[in-house]
């Protein structure tokens, strides 16, 4: 960040009295919310990765990663420093570390102000060098800070050394099952010392890299260098062009590599790479499994913005659940800085006429928006130059809208004049090349027919809290007074042990999980305490408390008269809903709610005007931006599935999480990148599954945040359920070997940590796309081998449209009951690289699995090409168009009628028992297993509860053969290596036993 650059160039002597004062340690008041301080020695780990503290309860948990430091302020700057009193404490000795995902601060004091700024100088410092790495330089520093780690944590008694003992204990940890004989005859190679019978440090590295030599690497080299332990710069170069697919290798290059990875001076003057120079080249982000040019913007950035995936986030300001987390401005700067461009903003009158952000009828915390506009202003442009959509949902009078308006204009300036941007003749959206640096206000407009003098006018008003019944809102008049601590405590306990016990993480059903349930309990929980605690209702502010609850509780069929005016669609809408449990899903389309809203705001929105759908009309404006719950949205996308298309080639859709995920879950963004839509909204402070997924999306092209659609989404249209939904176009063939897994650790939530049994992984990779695309298939088993399990065999799968496939790559503990999450990683399928590739696990340090990647172009028996070459011309035009247009405005209607079967129900299967069985047996033979394949309607409603071992519970779905090319053949890595054999592609092969493989996919 720009503010630590000064950072960078401390002279040495100063860094080194820092650091010395921060690893011998201070003394420090940590301030808690609630408390009144907690006395602690804060100390900064010996190499300097780590903040720890002590005494402490949980003291593996008391530690930050220098890694997780978002930021470090000084003086009494957040929340919890202005709830104390303003004398308590020196300002220059207070100062705040912001830390992991969710913003948390660590707000400290010093006895004295040289100590402070001893501390805030040294954690810059150290920011300043992460952020100033190249990838390289960080995977080499991660690994020997792991090495150096392990080893500490494996010296029990302190002692500096490793004993036999110690080490076999090592072993188990690392997942490690090696006979102990083995074990000794390496620890006495190692052993090279007069201290006889002990590993110092540096022995213990060179105990580690014994244990650490791969075979698979071993033999991949012995393969291109005529079986020498080392390989020339030519046949590097040769390694090179052959198996990993690269051009324009240069001998410089080769030589390169050599002065950079080789560790023996000897080799590197011979200009020769050996083994351990060619292991510490294959693991580095040279030969990672994603396209290094990706990590810089590489598509075409001068197409209209409906042309583009825009990474989009839904309640910004939140670090937790929507109804009690708190609400921190410097959520938007983390957001932003991680590739989002659209952010969302929910304003709301304030006290003493400053508008406020939070979210509505909850017990979030209010932030100042005008503290949120500076933020954003601050950090929008940070990372990446491209435009910021700020999605107001504006909530305010109109005095403070127009307060709004003026921060919008004083603190953005420049950033929101929009007038020099030229959309051309076409009145089509401008691109995000053309609106670099600039700043997109999302938001109401007033209507045409007002005309320019009119200071205000009526919109329409589409709350995202609106599938919310009324009485389940929070509608508190704020005191002090101890009632509303009271609600909020119960409320609290009540969210936690709902949250616990339904498990809805991820999950598809809104109904099932209601903000109407949780107050329902809660209200009943709070009646209960007023019983036992009967002089409670003889106070006036609790007595009104408990009326507040009891409303809650309520839940009516009718709906009550609003502040806001409204006016009815059609009375049959109405009377056909009325009753049912699901009713909610259809208010929006029963009623239309208009709010005030004023000139200044409204002139502020030029491309990005929020539109209902009972407001589309198709009469050629662009620049609109329909807005929908994931509900309703649901529901257009099965429907109607080619129209929506159609229509997000010229204007933006923005989907958003039901307002009923009060634990701020993600639904899955998939079925929705399918339609077309751009900005899919998901909760960036919750991790899982469908974040994980939105992360991989926008990784590729420099995560800049916009990603360009496939042009098939952009001109014509075709079938996203279809079994063959692009007939006239190739296909992608994936073959992928998984070889081996490295230092693979137990699972993250394993009941007996380190001490539990040895892991036994497998690998399953799973295809995530269009509904024909999406599959998955899985390794065989490898038993008690976490450390480098050696697995062998081949997966291929078949993508029909890789410009949106997803590859996900996650690793399983097999246990008698079930199946443990250990890791995953989650690439776009256009930034695979092909050739020998590691697959780093997300979040694991050393954690990876090695595989061989080949992807071929396949093409079907029946090109229409060939059969009717007018039907390829004319599809590729989108004759179709036309026709399909015409039910535009029918496209958003209130209760659409099902299409036929064939968007349907069609591709929904029928499996069988046994395709049930999960494969996990160690010795069972890779070949003859299916791919499963899951319908549109399987694939929307995956689920991703607390650990990724909920999902698929009934076991693995295996998919009916698809792939035009016979499946290649698992071959041992000696065989194929040591042979110089290259993989049989469409021949068909004989399997390690030598028997024929039958498995030719059709």
């Amino acid at each position: 960040m720009a503010d630590l650059e000064v950072y960078k160039n401390l002279s040495p002597e100063k860094v080194e009295r820092c650091m010395s004062v921060m690893q011998s340690g201070t003394q420090m008041i940590k301030l808690k919310r609630g408390t009144k301080g907690l006395v602690r020695l804060f100390y900064l780990d010996e190499h300097r990765t780590r903040l720890r503290w002590r005494p402490s309860r949980k003291s593996e948990k008391a530690k930050i990663l220098i890694d997780s430091i978002y930021k470090v302020t000084e003086g009494r700057q957040s929340e919890i420093f202005h709830r104390q009193a303003e004398g308590n404490f020196d300002p220059s000795c207070c100062f705040t570390i912001y830390h992991g995902n969710h913003m948390e601060s660590l707000d400290l004091i010093t006895s004295n102000p040289e100590e402070a700024r001893t501390w805030i100088t040294g954690l810059k410092y150290l920011m300043a060098g992460i952020s100033d790495e190249d990838s390289l330089a960080k995977r080499q520093r991660t690994h020997d800070q792991w090495v150096k780690q392990t080893f500490e944590e494996a010296d029990k008694n302190g002692d500096g050394l490793l004993n036999i003992e110690e080490i076999h204990q090592l072993m188990h940890k690392l997942n490690v099952n090696l006979p102990r004989r083995k074990v000794r005859q390496m620890f006495q190679e190692a052993d090279t010392d007069e201290n006889q019978g002990t590993l110092t440090f540096e022995e213990f590295c060179v105990f580690y890299k014994m244990m650490s030599l791969r075979r698979d690497l071993y033999l991949l080299l012995l393969s291109y260098s005529d079986k020498k332990d080392h390989l020339t710069v030519e046949e590097l170069a040769q390694f090179l062009k052959v198996e990993q697919k690269m051009t324009n290798v240069t001998t410089d290059y080769c030589i390169d590599i050599i002065r950079k990875f080789e560790v023996s001076e000897e080799n590197k003057a011979k200009n020769v790479l050996g083994i351990e120079g060619f292991t510490n080249f294959m693991r580095s982000p040279a030969c990672d499994i994603f396209n290094p040019l990706h990590h810089e913007v590489y598509q075409d950035m001068d197409q209209p913005l409906c042309n583009y995936y825009i990474a989009s986030s839904h309640n910004t300001y939140l670090t937790g659940d929507q109804l009690l987390s708190q609400s921190k401005v410097d959520m938007y700067a983390r957001v932003l800085q991680e590739g989002c461009r659209c952010v969302e903003v929910d304003c709301w009158d304030g006290p003493d006429g400053e508008p406020v952000v939070h979210h509505g009828y909850t017990l979030t915390s209010k932030i100042l928006f005008r503290d949120v506009v500076e933020t954003i202003n601050k950090h929008a442009f940070v990372k990446n130059e491209f435009p910021v959509i700020l999605s107001i949902e504006n909530h305010c009078s109109l005095q403070q809208q127009r307060k709004i308006a003026q921060y919008l204009k004083g603190i953005f300036q420049d950033k929101l004049d929009l007038s020099s941007i030229d959309t051309g003749e076409t009145k089509q959206l401008p691109s995000p090349q053309s609106l670099k640096g600039k700043i997109l206000v999302k938001g109401k407009k007033l209507p045409y027919h007002l005309g320019d003098d009119a200071e205000e006018g009526e919109v329409s008003d589409e709350d995202s809290a609106d599938e919310i019944e009324d009485e389940c809102k929070f509608k508190l008049h704020y005191n002090n007074g101890t009632t509303e601590h009271q609600v909020e405590s119960f409320i609290r306990k009540k969210l936690e042990s709902l949250l616990k016990e339904s498990q809805i993480r991820d999950k598809e059903d809104p109904d099932s999980f209601t903000v109407r349930a949780l107050l329902k309990a809660t209200h009943e929980g709070l009646n209960a305490h007023l019983k036992q605690h009967p002089d409670a209702k003889e106070s006036g502010k609790k007595a009104h408390g408990r009326s507040l609850m009891t409303n809650f509780g309520k839940h009516k069929k009718t709906t009550k008269s609003r502040s806001k005016s409204y006016s009815t669609d059609d009375e049959e809408d109405a009377q056909q809903n009325t009753g049912k449990e699901t009713g909610q899903l259809y208010r929006l389309g029963r009623r239309r709610k208009t709010m005030k809203l004023c000139r200044e705001l409204s002139d502020l929105v030029v491309y990005t005007n929020s539109v209902a759908a009972q407001d589309i009309v198709d009469d050629g404006t662009t620049g609109n931006v329909l807005s929908f719950s994931e509900t309703r949205a649901h529901q257009v996308v099965q429907q109607k599935s080619e129209q929506f298309m159609i229509y997000n080639q010229k204007q933006l859709t923005r989907i958003y999480p039901s307002a009923y995920r009060i634990d701020s879950s993600n639904f899955n963004p998939l079925p929705y990148w399918n339609a077309g839509c751009q900005l899919v909204a998901l909760n960036y402070q919750s991790e899982g599954r469908m974040m994980q997924l939105n992360r991989a999306k926008f990784k590729t092209n420099g995560n800049c945040g916009y990603v360009l659609k496939p042009q098939q989404m952009c001109k014509g249209t075709f079938n996203p359920f279809s079994g063959d939904p692009l007939p006239a176009n190739p296909k992608k063939q994936l073959i992928l070997k998984v070889i081996s897994g490295q230092q693979l650790p137990k699972p993250p939530d394993s009941m007996f940590g380190d001490r539990g049994e040895i892991i036994d992984p497998f690998v399953e990779v799973e295809i995530i796309g269009l509904p024909v695309d999406c599959a998955k298939d899985q390794t065989r088993v490898v038993d008690d081998n976490g450390f480098n399990p050696v697995w062998e065999e081949t997966l291929t799968f078949t993508v029909h449209m890789p410009e949106i496939a997803l590859v996900r790559f996650l690793v399983w503990d097999h246990d008698p009951i079930g199946r443990d999450f250990v890791g995953q990683r989650t690439v776009t399928f256009s930034s695979l690289v092909p050739g020998y590739r590691h697959v780093y696990l997300e979040g694991l340090t050393e954690a990876s699995i090695f595989v061989h990647i080949t992807i071929n172009e396949i093409y079907g028996k029946w090109s229409p090409l060939i059969l009717n070459p007018s039907y390829t011309i004319l599809h590729f035009l989108g004759a179709t168009k036309n026709r399909q247009l015409q039910g535009l405005k029918g496209l958003f209607n209130k209760n659409p009628r099902h299409n036929s079967s064939e968007n349907t129900c069609h591709y929904i299967r029928k499996r069988s028992i046994g395709d049930k069985i999960l494969r996990r047996t160690a010795s069972a033979p890779a070949k003859g297993r299916k791919k499963s394949k899951m319908g549109f309607q399987e694939m929307v409603e995956m689920k991703d509860s607390v650990s990724e071992a909920a999902r698929d519970q009934d076991g693995v779905l295996r998919r009916t053969t698809r792939s035009l090319q016979a499946r290649p053949v698992s071959m041992p890595v000696d065989r194929s290596l040591l042979g110089a054999l290259s993989l049989p592609v469409s021949e068909t092969g004989k399997d390690s036993e030598g028997k024929e493989n039958s498995q030719v996919q059709i």
